[in-house]
């Protein structure tokens, strides 16, 4: 089967099983402040677990787009070097709420394994939560015995907490998990050693292709766990790695995910894939990039200097930068691979397709820009050199290039290597440090435990559109230390509070009873709960309050919000239909459009939309709930 039909076969079994088939989430993430991008397929369940949402459906089974390319799944470093590491993967995956447990899970993976792409069962084994002294849990017996009914207990593997203990985050819902890994060594090997003792050994032929994971605990914020009132099933499956085995390739890089694209490559640099390692890893890392920032660009972030922005202008450079040291391309070359792309996903993923012409000249404009770039460092590298003859690469030089220029260290040292001189690493990366420690202790966040003061299975009702108070009560709360500062968050049955999303800013306002009144500061929205954070709790959180926002404040975020839809539509008018909102910020006092062109506004433009927007007539000053 080729790689389309495989995803096909994986969606169509599951509907077979009664699940409902979902489409994909965008690969970023805007209601999430915990994450950048999509890096796993349960994050678009991610409400549902925590329980701040009731689930549409009991069963679910979807192909996810993910990226991994920050925070703790960071793989972009070994992404081309080995054989199955990318930035953007495939996750299928099915899902089960509250409905089919462990037995269901396992032999439902079996049976697709096995009998529907018919993978050989004497190369498969799994593994089972060993159980942990720490935690006081057990080994998963229960899952144990279930594997007992498909596999001899030769190949039933007990693994430890960091591969077999599955945990959403530091607090939150978690559970044990089973993972099904496949020898794919030949058969002369396989007898020397056996396949159960390379099992997570980081073998490359001996590779997990799925995980089952039995969500049935939440960690609370002092490490103790408790059970959840509903268990749920969450598999993931490695799309590349699947397509890998069944087409009986030794590396993803080699399936028809990616050598299309490969190539497409080799023929634009005149230079065979196979022949040296060093542009078979530029061919490899090319190949990948370009799915990660087309995608993520497709779904709407744009590559900036900050943020999720950012990650993606630095995927794209690495892609620019090795085309530019190992295959000699000297002009914009990644752009020209799209249409491939677009040709192998539209049909699982038509927004590849709708948002082609932008995503091109996106990439086009960002590596021209990038070749300068690389240009420009160049230059700074030789005339460094001049005034220091003979002498290493200072570190703090090596990181002036590479922060404020985005020169790549690696190219730095290609460079300094050709000269027979060397780069102070050790300076360079106490340079890298210190900014990382300056990132991580901005970042720094310790959320207590929800405290519940009244039950209630609904979301909070939002009244805000047209009342500017109400009365409410406190559902929960809990405390926050970020940055060394105390804060806390409440969340309420009823509320006017608008919640910051969207590049609006949140209301503020009060929560007053009888005998006190509490600020709110902000209101924020965190998966899906509306949170009104305040310095203070209220002395008596089981009391009526009356929640009344800023309104005079609130009138003059409308105007600003007001002013973006009459800026979009005058950009439209003058620079052309293909420009879409790609995010803004609207607060009391200004506002900032980000929008999607692939040139530099000129002067005479910038006044005709000014213009445009002055002469308006229209602008409508009250809030529109669209």
């Amino acid at each position: 089967m080729n790689a389309y039909e495989i995803r096909n076969s994986f969606l169509d079994f599951f509907r077979s099983k009664e699940h409902t088939i979902v489409p994909s989430a965008p690969i970023v993430v805007k209601n999430d402040p915990t994450l950048m991008f999509t890096n796993a397929g349960m994050n678009q369940f991610k409400d549902i677990f925590l329980g701040n949402q009731p689930s549409k459906w009991k069963r679910a089974a979807d192909s996810q787009k993910c990226l991994r390319v920050s925070g703790k799944h960071n793989d972009l470093e070994e992404v081309g070097h080995d054989t199955y590491h990318h930035t953007m993967f495939e996750m299928l995956g099915n899902w089960s709420f509250g409905d089919y447990f462990k037995k269901e899970a396992i032999a439902y993976a079996w049976e697709y394994l096995t009998e529907v792409v018919k993978i050989d069962k004497d190369r498969l084994y799994v593994t089972v939560f060993g159980g942990d002294e720490k935690d006081g849990q057990p080994a998963d017996m229960e899952a144990y015995g279930y594997w007992k009914d498909h596999v001899s207990e030769d190949r039933i593997i007990y693994g430890n907490k960091k591969d077999n203990f599955w945990e959403m985050g530091e607090t939150g819902p978690c559970g044990p998990c089973s993972e099904i890994h496949i020898d794919l060594r030949d058969d002369e090997a396989r007898k020397q050693i056996p396949g159960r003792d390379l099992v997570n050994m980081d073998d490359p032929q001996v590779i997990e292709i799925w995980n089952l994971v039995f969500m049935q605990y939440n960690r609370m914020a002092d490490g103790h766990l408790v059970e959840l009132p509903a268990k749920h099933v969450d598999t993931g499956m490695g799309f590349e790695r699947l397509v890998r085995v069944l087409q009986g390739k030794t590396s993803n890089y080699d399936t028809d995910v990616f050598q299309p694209i490969i190539q497409a490559i080799a023929k634009m640099s005149g230079i065979e894939y196979g022949k040296a390692e060093k542009t078979d890893v530029a061919m490899r890392v090319i190949a990948d990039h370009l799915r990660a920032v087309s995608f993520a660009i497709a779904d709407g972030q744009l590559p900036s200097n900050n943020g999720a922005g950012y990650v993606i202008r630095r995927v794209l450079r690495r892609a620019v930068r090795y085309g530019f040291t190992f295959l000699g391309f000297e002009e914009p070359f990644v752009c020209q691979l799209l249409p491939i792309l677009v040709q192998q996903m539209e049909h699982n993923y038509p927004e590849i397709k709708s948002q082609q012409e932008l995503v091109s000249k996106v990439i086009r404009e960002e590596e021209a820009s990038f070749l300068r770039t690389l240009a420009q460092g160049i230059k700074r590298f030789e005339g460094y050199v001049e005034q220091h003859p003979q002498q290493d690469i200072d570190g703090n030089f090596a990181f002036e290039l590479f922060d404020t220029f985005g020169f790549p260290i690696d190219l730095t040292q290609l460079m300094a290597s050709e000269k027979g001189i060397n780069v102070d690493m050790e300076g360079f990366k106490a340079n890298l440090e210190e900014q990382k420690n300056r990132s991580r202790k901005a970042a720094e966040k310790a959320n207590g435990d929800w405290v519940v003061v009244n039950e209630s299975e609904q979301p909070t009702e939002f009244v805000g559109y047209t009342d500017m108070s109400c009365e409410s009560h406190i559902l929960r709360f809990r405390e926050v230390v970020a940055k060394k500062k105390t804060h806390f968050e409440i969340v309420l049955d009823k509320t006017p509070f608008y919640a910051e999303m969207g590049g609006e800013v949140g209301d503020t306002g009060t929560l007053t009873s009888e005998n006190e009144t509490v600020k709110i500061l902000n209101t924020v929205k965190e998966n899906n709960l509306v949170i009104h954070i305040t310095e203070q709790l209220p002395q008596n959180p089981e009391t009526a309050f009356n929640a009344a926002i800023d309104v005079e404040r609130r009138q003059r975020i409308a105007n600003n919000h007001s002013a973006t839809h009459l800026m979009h539509a005058a950009l439209r008018q003058v620079l052309g239909t293909h420009v879409e909102q790609k995010g803004s910020l609207v607060d009391d006092q200004r506002l900032r459009f980000d929008f999607s062109h692939f040139s530099k506004m000129t002067p005479e433009e910038i006044r005709q939309v000014e213009k445009i927007v002055n002469q308006n007539p229209e602008c409508d000053l009250r809030r529109n709930p669209d």
